[in-house]
């Protein structure tokens, strides 16, 4: 059985239609070391996923074709360049395949904000192109692709929670003892990961980086479901470096505090805003609030963790 098959139940290898959902992710922890040779940084990177989806389309076609629509379409790129596509010349090529196939990506995850958009594309597509293709490719293939296209691309595969070592794309599952209310707080316009990075490296420069690891107290914190002691264990090594770029987003932390929330903080690379809550009624007040401020551009609620790339649709 190929791995689309357990993500989301049989699928025939004639299907002429395949959809894939895929979820976006929050960084719970994301431990940065210091610039390695190679220009990656090592990383202790505790990933959550959370119930916003994208939805990728897989159609038969005479050529590659990426289309895209939902908010903010207009930012995503449409040629080889989007991870969805690069995902099936990548399937395509290892198993001789013509990637004459129609991507249809449905966003609904924020673009460029942090929330690993693209590379839940990236694995949606490989997902949906296995399954159009009937290639039968092992979750270990799977896996390994999503690693050479990008760091956040394997998590986006598997879901649920994980810790990524290496430059996050050598994942660990990591055991969920509850639901966890968020709001998620969109800004106007991106933030360039490179350039977050590149910050960071600057605000850093001449001081001892520590080597990245993962906090027990964390861990500890997502096995039982403590929603009050994740709080206290939450960090992001990035937000100096988003801040420091962006300096508007410490409004928006400010205000998600003052909307009640447990803990606030940038979302990876940013520039969306993460926003833990006690309970869904306390996210939906927090949203509205933030909404009102007018400290950001969307506010969305979500709960976590949430299932990675699955099979939603085939005919």
């Amino acid at each position: 059985m190929s791995a689309a098959q357990a993500g989301g139940g049989p699928v025939s290898p004639s299907s002429t239609a395949v959809t894939v959902r895929v979820p976006a992710k929050v960084n719970v922890q994301l431990a940065v070391g210091a610039a390695r040779p190679d220009g990656f940084h090592d990383l202790a990177n505790v990933f959550l996923a959370v119930g916003l989806y994208d939805e990728v389309t897989a159609t038969p076609a005479d050529e590659l074709r990426i289309t895209c629509s939902g908010p903010d379409a207009d930012q995503v790129p449409l040629d080889r360049t989007n991870l969805a596509a690069r995902a099936a010349l990548a399937l395509a090529e290892r198993h001789g395949i013509e990637p004459a196939v129609h991507l249809h990506i449905a966003k609904d995850i924020p673009v460029a904000g942090g929330m690993a958009g693209g590379s839940a594309d990236g694995a949606a597509a490989l997902v949906a192109c296995d399954a159009l293709w009937g290639t039968g490719a092992s979750r270990d293939e799977l896996l390994a692709i999503c690693a050479e296209l990008g760091s956040d691309v394997p998590f986006s595969l598997v879901g649920g929670a994980a810790l990524g070592t290496g430059r996050g794309e050598k994942l660990t599952p990591i055991e969920v003892g509850g639901d966890f209310h968020w709001v998620f707080a969109v800004a106007d316009g991106g933030l360039s990961t490179p350039a977050v990075y590149g910050e960071f490296d600057r605000l850093t420069a001449g001081a001892e980086v520590p080597e990245p690891t993962a906090s027990p107290a964390l861990l500890a914190a997502l096995r039982s479901g403590d929603s009050g002691a994740l709080a206290a264990a939450l960090s992001n090594d990035l937000q100096p470096a988003a801040l420091s770029l962006r300096p508007s987003l410490a409004d928006t932390l400010a205000a998600g505090a003052e909307a009640g929330a447990l803990a606030a903080l940038v979302s990876g690379s940013g520039p969306t805003t993460a926003f833990l809550m006690a309970d869904e009624e306390a996210a939906e007040k927090a949203a509205a609030a933030l909404l009102a401020s007018g400290a950001c551009r969307n506010a969305r609620v979500a709960s976590a963790p949430a299932a990675g790339a699955r099979v939603v649709a085939s005919s």
